[in-house]
């Protein structure tokens, strides 16, 4: 019952470090009392770094990325001290993973709204599966510098990481668990309807590119 109750915990924490948001407090230190009510309105980096220029979004991508790694390692912890009464080891961190992403994207501090849940993602990701989320990455990599879009660099990761997963487990059986099959498919699934908004101004053509050299432009930092 104890090694119950301590995972569930487990679960909740991983849900309270996803849901806290960096981009809030991070725009907050460099002088936006509210990132929000600024740019697209997220607390992304993404919308950091055009209000505030990359030096503050670094902050944010480190810290969204920490939290998604820091809540699958501290199950991990669990798991090597408590076992995993109630699943296997391996969807009992990606139960873990999947809150921290959630918590994100729907944060009790800021009223159940969020990010995209993207970088958070990763960081989870990097603890379970470092080289499939690294693969992504890379794929992130090359369609941002082609294209200048973070939403479509971060909707072709998620599909690709994916197709990744999916090729290892269906075709080259590579001994990739199922749980990460179904854990990739859960999170492109997310990024994608988190990113709606995105996919219609993509097809627009009125999606914002990304410029690094922009810092604050429309607003008017104050404490």
């Amino acid at each position: 019952m104890l090694n119950t109750i301590i995972h569930i915990l487990t679960i909740v924490v991983a849900y309270l470090l996803g849901s806290i948001p960096f981009g809030l407090i991070v725009a907050r230190l460099f002088g936006v009392s509210d990132i929000r009510e600024h740019g697209s309105g997220n607390i992304g980096a993404t919308n950091v770094s055009r209000l505030l220029g990359f030096k503050a979004a670094v902050w944010v991508y480190l810290g969204d990325i920490g939290k998604g790694l820091l809540a699958v390692m501290i199950a991990r912890f669990v798991v090597g001290r408590f076992g995993s009464p109630l699943t296997s080891p391996e969807l009992f961190l990606a139960i873990t993973a999947l809150a921290a992403v959630l918590g994100h994207m729907f944060s009790i501090f800021c009223g159940f709204k969020g990010g995209k849940g993207v970088n958070t993602a990763l960081g989870g990701l990097l603890a379970l599966i470092p080289y499939e989320a690294l693969m992504a990455f890379a794929v992130f990599l090359i369609v941002v510098l082609l294209s200048r879009f973070i939403s479509l660099g971060s909707l072709v990761a998620g599909i690709a990481l994916f197709a990744i997963v999916a090729i290892e487990y269906l075709v080259l059986k590579t001994g990739v668990s199922s749980v990460y099959f179904w854990l990739s498919a859960v999170l492109a699934l997310l990024i994608v309807i988190a990113h709606r908004s995105n996919i219609a101004r993509l097809i627009k053509g009125t999606e914002n590119r990304l410029n690094l050299r922009s810092k604050k432009e429309g607003a008017t930092p104050h404490v």
